[in-house]
């Protein structure tokens, strides 16, 4: 076969067989394909999208690129939850601990920040000393004991989604539906899972913007993991503002301590019990799903979740401290303030633009080989429907290198809108797929 023919069949809008996505999919992992042939590749999908036989191969493909986790020595349901990415989303540092605290085993595998969005790894890489690169013994250990543990792409798992991943982040093609679902699934099939909870975001702060798009991604998802025996549900939930008041990542995890303390956002709060409710429902520790419910209302008022939070930090070789001490965790040496221009209500916040000025102080990535500061970000002190007069606070960036702070804050500006109207209350969880 030829790389160049099966870009050009693609380009064109042609089905590729099994053998050909596995074969793209092998060479590529082996270095045998460019990066730039690749590239040129996932463009393809990106404009013409894959067919659901394609999306299926490229998932088996990715897979056996690595092994398979074999976690049945471990008793108790194996649940995980993921998110399709947003702004200021950290429901996995919420929901997961609360799950683990209700007797769920959580294998996480997460990823780090992709375009504006963050990323689960880099949020708790901000922790000092944790390490989310375990051998598959450590992270058995670890899941063993505590109940949650977390790990990213390895050589050993899904080595060659951790390779897509970060080129589709550095050549803009995040948002394919086919490439999002090949990526989240193969992962979590990969690990020997009971059930899986899918958080799948729409709207402005979302690599889906319309919410038909995003139900397509969720049926996709959800079929693919009935086809593998797994239980699957998926929720869609709004992203056009960021979720919670905190953006950055170690910004993120204070935001999550505090969560887990039952002192988070509302909006944070919500989401994160509805998503660990239903992680605790797959993974058929009570009957029915408000039963549930309760088990997580109850967990997160005991304190239980922020407990097993604690308790997989330092599993994990991070200081479990930084959760009571927030002086702990990276702090940005400088802030700006931004101030409403008018009185009236908050009517918009451009979820995707506070997540570009976020990632462009350096919270996230333009290229793959970029690093992440852990400390910068943006604080918002107001959220949508919030009534403001004139030079009130509406957020504050923390930042450590005034070179790109002029353009971040001229896209945090752009991004609020203030109107002399109150503004329609938005359903935060729009759909329930599967």
């Amino acid at each position: 076969m030829r790389t160049v023919d099966l870009i050009q069949r693609k380009r064109n809008g042609e089905e590729l067989s099994p053998e050909e996505i596995r074969w793209l999919v092998e060479a590529y992992t082996r270095g045998e394909i460019p990066d730039y042939q690749m590239a040129s590749f996932l463009m393809a999908v990106y404009f013409q999208n894959m067919t659901d036989h394609e999306v299926g191969a490229m998932v088996e493909a990715m897979i056996e690129s690595g092994e398979r986790v074999d976690l049945s020595s471990i008793p108790g349901p194996k649940i995980d939850k993921h998110s399709t990415g947003g702004v200021g989303d950290k429901t996995s540092l919420i929901a997961a601990p609360l799950a683990a605290a209700a007797g769920v085993k959580v294998p996480m595998v997460s990823g780090r920040a992709l375009g504006h969005t963050g990323g689960t790894l880099d949020k708790l890489e901000s922790i000092p000393g944790l390490r989310t690169n375990l051998t598959m013994d450590e992270f058995r250990d670890v899941l063993s004991r505590v109940g949650f543990a977390v790990i990213g792409q390895s050589e050993s798992v899904t080595p060659a989604d951790g390779k897509l991943y970060a080129l589709r982040d550095s050549t803009a093609t995040v948002e394919s539906t086919a490439l999002i679902a090949a990526s989240i699934m193969s992962k979590k099939l990969a690990m020997g899972l009971d059930g899986l909870v899918l958080d799948v975001k729409v709207g402005s702060g979302a690599f889906m913007k319309r919410q038909v798009d995003a139900r397509r991604l969720a049926q996709m998802m959800v079929t693919i993991g009935r086809r593998n025996d797994l239980r699957v549900q998926a929720l869609i939930t709004d992203m056009n503002q960021p979720l919670g008041r905190a953006i950055g990542n170690a910004m993120e995890i204070m935001e999550a301590s505090q969560t887990l303390l039952n002192s988070g956002p509302e909006d944070l709060t919500r989401l994160s019990l509805e998503l660990a409710a239903r992680m605790i429902f797959l993974g058929r520790v009570t009957e029915t799903l408000d039963d549930a419910r309760l088990m997580a209302q109850n967990l997160l008022l005991e304190q239980a979740g922020y407990r097993k939070l604690k308790e997989m930090v330092a599993a994990q070789g991070g200081d479990p401290q930084v959760l009571d001490r927030f002086e702990l965790l990276p702090n940005a040496p400088m802030a700006y303030e931004i101030y409403s221009p008018r009185a009236g209500y908050v009517a918009a916040i451009d979820a995707e633009e506070i997540g570009r000025a976020s990632a462009m102080l350096g919270a996230g990535r333009d290229r793959k080989e970029d690093t992440v500061d852990p400390a910068v970000g943006v604080l918002l002190e107001a959220k949508v429907g919030a009534r403001v007069d004139e030079g009130d606070l509406l957020c504050r960036i923390h930042y450590s290198d005034e070179q790109r702070l002029e353009e971040a804050v001229e896209r945090i500006e752009d991004a609020f809108r203030i109107s002399t109207t109150e503004p329609e209350a938005r359903e935060l969880i729009l759909e329930v797929v599967g």
